[in-house]
């Protein structure tokens, strides 16, 4: 992804910070049922990575769970770390008070910073958790080498993404009515758990389901899209607006879709989650690989 891109990116999630929390119930939906995948495993993080924190919903979620741990949102926006840290940000008078009084509370470290280039420790994190920020990366195996290398030996990786079928009826409707890209292309489940493997972590579990919105008219859809900071396109989009004529046609193909007098939205959630391992590759992806050489006595013969 080039950098006049990237910019792009992260300009439309800074202008979307204020309109994020009030249009993203699906990506609130997608926390909780991604923090229901940590039922059952046996995990006690001191330090944990939110990696593309957004406004910082999942940390409710995550400091519910896990009450003694610190917490790292990272995003690439910085007014999203600004609605994060008003939220959940030490605080002055009585409540900031507690907060220092209680040392070993859930805290919450904001760090204006890109997914694809984590500047952190090797090793450092016990828990890695993304929740539908991974889809906005261009390098997916190169982002996931860049969690595995901050992950302790043996530490955890949990994220949910947007697969292929996201958005398809968005899709179908806009193919062809001007010659632009108006839907981002998603990495099927498959691929995912491939570029996991290949960056070095083991025993990956891949989940997938199919959640529908729906809406009376498709400026709805249209409008919550914008509100969250995800009509941006990764390639291929048009730099202008839309002109009437492919806006007429955009209508139209869409209201094949309509049941029961509403239109739907399809969105494939991809849930996935891994561990380090034994953290027996170099960064590149060069395994290492240990030989025992036993001497002889006597000498050479």
């Amino acid at each position: 992804m080039d950098d006049r891109l990237k910019r792009a990116i992260r300009r439309s999630f800074e202008r979307a910070a204020t309109t994020y929390d009030e249009a993203a119930f699906l990506q609130q939906e997608v926390a909780r049922r991604l923090d229901d995948h940590l039922d059952g495993v046996v995990v006690d993080p001191a330090l944990i990575l939110d990696a593309g924190c957004g406004t910082g919903f999942a940390f409710d979620l995550l400091k519910a769970r896990f009450p003694k741990a610190r917490v790292i949102g990272l995003d690439i926006a910085h007014a999203m770390l600004r609605q994060a840290n008003a939220r959940h940000g030490r605080s002055r008078g009585w409540r900031g008070l507690l907060s220092r009084l209680a040392p070993t509370a859930a805290r919450l470290a904001p760090l204006c910073a890109d997914l694809e280039r984590l500047p952190l420790k090797s090793n450092s994190i016990d828990l890695a958790w993304s929740s539908l920020a991974l889809q906005w990366v261009d390098d997916l195996e190169a982002a996931f080498r860049g969690v595995h290398r901050v992950l302790q030996p043996g530490g955890l990786f949990l994220f949910a993404s947007f697969g292929p079928d996201t958005l398809k009826e968005l899709r179908a409707a806009a193919s062809g009515v001007d010659g632009f890209t108006h839907v981002n292309q998603f990495v099927d489940m498959h691929d995912v758990g491939d570029a996991l493997v290949h960056a070095g972590f083991s025993h990956p579990v891949m989940e997938m389901e199919h959640l529908t919105l729906t809406y009376s008219e498709l400026n709805g859809l249209l409008r919550d899209l914008k509100a969250i900071g995800a009509h941006t396109v990764k390639q291929g989009a048009r730099a202008g607006l839309m002109g009437k004529t492919a806006w007429l046609r955009l209508l139209e193909n869409y209201e094949h879709f309509r049941q029961d007098g509403r239109l739907p939205a399809t969105y494939e959630v991809v849930y996935g989650h891994a561990w380090a391992g034994a953290k027996d590759r170099l960064e590149d992806g060069r395994q290492i690989i240990q030989m025992k050489m036993a001497s002889r006595k006597g000498g050479l013969r």
